[in-house]
């Protein structure tokens, strides 16, 4: 398995761990969806099963332990990942019957003799019960066991578990180094740019986002808010529409233009595109931009219960057209 090249620090001193004897028992992966964690939890669960593991600390791929692992059967590695629900689809949360069962299984010997590992994907979806039952086994670990838990929002996680774990951060790489990358990918120029601006600067996200119809969803949400601003739209309309479709993502574009509208006002500029800037463009309106950033990743977090997603958008959506209602009215005024 190939790393993404801005996580080789991270697995060159974990591999010096190893050799040294000195791996934690909980390791939390730590940082936005888009920059390798996932890839890099599934190779150091590779390594650390591997019968013999190469020099630079990745798995051999050939032995017996690699090929179970690969099959998805090697009987020392444990995931826990979202289930199924009775209808079909994935739950939002890991559950407590999940950790016990993690706990239990944990506790029995490995296998093959070496070590267990456990995968907690994603970590930051535990519910409370879950958590605590978690914190259980991370107060009274099994010996030679680790448990590698993956989180986009370490922040959801409670401070008890991330004090119990060995923090691994996983940043946005300098531009030049996911430039390249993405050139690596066939995506280059002024694609490759513009997803990276849209990204904020993150290559695996970036990547995702060039081969798909992303960038056209973030030109319709750029608009929306544009047409909202200038009251030729409905937020009723908006909100029905952005409810129905990548509602998640459509949220996560409408927070990065407002915050890179903020940041471009504060620099004395106005414009993000040719389509000009997207509202409340006024220097005292920097607090309003910021508001709204942080109402917006709100509504994001709330959509991941059981409120009605249109709702959520209307309320959201209602506080941008009421902003830029009363900037046009002030301007007129002025």
């Amino acid at each position: 398995m190939t790393l993404a090249p801005w996580n080789a620090e991270a697995w060159s001193n974990l591999s010096e761990r190893r050799r040294r004897g000195a791996l934690p028992h909980a390791i939390l992966l730590a940082g936005p969806a888009g920059l390798g964690k996932r890839d890099f939890a599934a190779a150091f669960a590779s390594a650390m099963l591997c019968q013999t593991p190469r020099d630079d600390g990745h798995a051999c791929g050939a032995c017996r332990a690699c090929k179970l692992v690969a099959a998805g059967t090697h009987p020392d590695l444990v995931q826990v990942n979202l289930e199924l629900r009775d209808d079909g689809k994935s739950r939002t949360e890991l559950t407590v019957d999940q950790m016990r069962g993690l706990s239990e299984r944990l506790s029995l010997t490995a296998q093959f003799g070496g070590a267990q590992l456990a995968l907690i994907d994603p970590a930051d979806a535990m519910n409370h019960a879950a958590s605590n039952a978690l914190l259980k086994t991370l107060e009274e670990p099994t010996p030679n066991t680790i448990i590698v838990l993956v989180a986009d929002a370490p922040s959801r996680l409670s401070a008890t578990i991330r004090s119990r774990c060995q923090r691994i951060e996983f940043r946005v790489p300098e531009a030049r180094l996911a430039q390249q990358w993405l050139a690596a990918h066939d995506v280059g120029g002024k694609q490759a740019a513009d997803a990276l601006n849209a990204s904020d600067g993150n290559p695996g996200l970036a990547l995702i986002w060039a081969r798909g119809d992303a960038m056209k969803l973030r030109s319709e949400t750029a608009k929306d808010l544009r047409e909202l601003n200038a009251g030729v739209a409905a937020a009723f309309d908006v909100a029905q529409r952005w409810a129905r479709d990548e509602a998640d993502l459509r949220l996560r574009f409408a927070a990065s233009l407002v915050q890179q509208q903020g940041r471009a006002q504060a620099q004395g500029g106005q414009a993000l595109s040719a389509g000009g800037p997207l509202a409340l463009t006024q220097t005292i309106d920097l607090v309003n931009l910021s508001a709204w950033f942080d109402r917006a990743n709100r509504t994001r977090d709330l959509l991941r219960g059981p409120i009605r997603p249109e709702l959520a958008m209307l309320e959201l959506l209602g506080t941008w057209t009421a902003a830029a209602a009363t900037n046009r009215n002030a301007q007129r005024g002025s």
